[in-house]
C-alpha cells in the first residue's frame, strides 16, 4: 500500500489491511503450536458489553487458533453461559470493584502483571489486553503477533506531535518531553509476548503508584503511562487505526 505509512522510523511494520498474506501467516503460526491469551475487564456497568465482545471475539479473534480469554469482572454471577469455539476457552476471574472508574482503569496494569506471574506465563505464549466495549466486525488474525505490539489511536493518527494527548507535566512519571513522541497509542488494545507484556504492565503500574505518592494523576491514566513506556521501549509491530476504529469518526 502506498496510501499509508507501513514502516516506522525504527523499521517496525505498521499493519494495515492489504499489507500481509494471512494464509501464509496462519500456516507458520499453526506449526509453532502457540496459544494466545486475551485479557478484558467488565467492571460496574461494563458487564453490559460482555455478550457483544465475547461473541464477536470468539468468532473473529485469531479464528481457528487456540485462544484463552481471561474475563475479569466484579459481577461473575451476571454472566450468561457463552458458547465458545472448540479451540477457545474462557476463564471468568472475580475482581474488586473500585469506587472510581479511574482507579479501576489504573489497577488493570497491576492485575495483568500479577496474573502473568501467577498464571498466564504458564498458559499462553502471547497476551493481548482489549477493552470490553469493543466489537469485532472482521477477522483479526496472526498478523498482530509480535514481541511488543501497540495500536495507533484512530483519533490521533493524523494529529501533529504537539497536538497529541501526551502527558506533559514533568512531575508525572508519564510525562513525555516536549518535541518527543512517535505515535499516540491506545490502551484499549496492546499486547505481545508474555515476557514483554509483563515488563510493560509492571513498569506502568510502578509509574502510576509513584504518581499517586506525589499526588498527581496522569492525563489519560494508564494510557498516558503506556505511551511513555512505548516511547522508550519501541514496539516491534504497530497495528493501524483500522484495528481500533471509533464509529464516531
Amino acid at each position: 500500500r502506498r496510501d499509508v505509512l507501513v514502516l516506522t522510523p525504527w523499521l517496525a511494520p505498521i499493519v494495515w489491511e492489504g499489507t500481509f498474506n494471512r494464509d501464509i501467516l496462519n500456516a507458520q503460526y499453526i506449526q509453532k503450536k502457540l496459544v494466545t491469551g486475551v485479557v478484558t475487564f467488565a467492571v460496574k456497568k461494563y458487564w453490559f458489553f460482555i455478550e457483544g465482545f465475547m461473541s464477536s471475539a470468539n468468532k473473529y479473534f485469531l479464528a481457528g487458533h487456540q485462544v484463552i480469554f481471561y474475563l475479569f469482572t466484579d459481577n461473575p454471577e451476571q454472566i450468561s453461559p457463552i458458547q465458545m469455539a472448540p479451540e477457545n476457552r474462557l476463564f471468568v476471574i472475580p475482581v474488586q470493584n473500585h469506587s472510581q472508574w479511574q482507579d479501576t482503569s489504573m489497577s488493570r496494569m497491576d492485575i495483568i502483571s500479577r496474573y502473568i506471574r501467577s498464571h498466564f506465563q504458564y498458559e499462553v505464549h502471547y497476551l493481548y489486553s482489549i477493552d470490553i466495549d469493543v466489537q469485532l466486525f472482521e477477522h483479526i488474525g496472526v498478523e498482530i503477533i509480535d514481541a511488543l505490539v501497540g495500536t495507533i489511536s484512530s483519533w490521533q493518527y493524523n494529529a501533529r506531535r504537539e497536538s497529541k494527548s501526551y502527558e506533559t507535566r514533568t512531575e508525572s512519571q508519564a510525562a513525555i518531553p516536549e518535541g518527543e513522541g512517535d505515535f499516540y497509542y491506545t490502551a484499549s488494545f496492546y499486547g505481545g509476548s508474555v515476557a514483554e507484556v509483563y515488563k510493560l504492565t509492571t513498569a506502568c503500574f510502578k509509574g502510576i503508584m509513584k504518581d499517586r505518592e506525589n499526588g498527581i494523576e496522569a492525563r489519560w491514566h494508564d494510557e498516558s503511562h503506556l505511551n511513555k513506556y512505548l516511547l522508550y521501549h519501541k514496539p516491534t509491530r504497530l497495528l493501524s487505526p483500522e484495528y481500533y476504529w471509533d464509529e464516531e469518526l
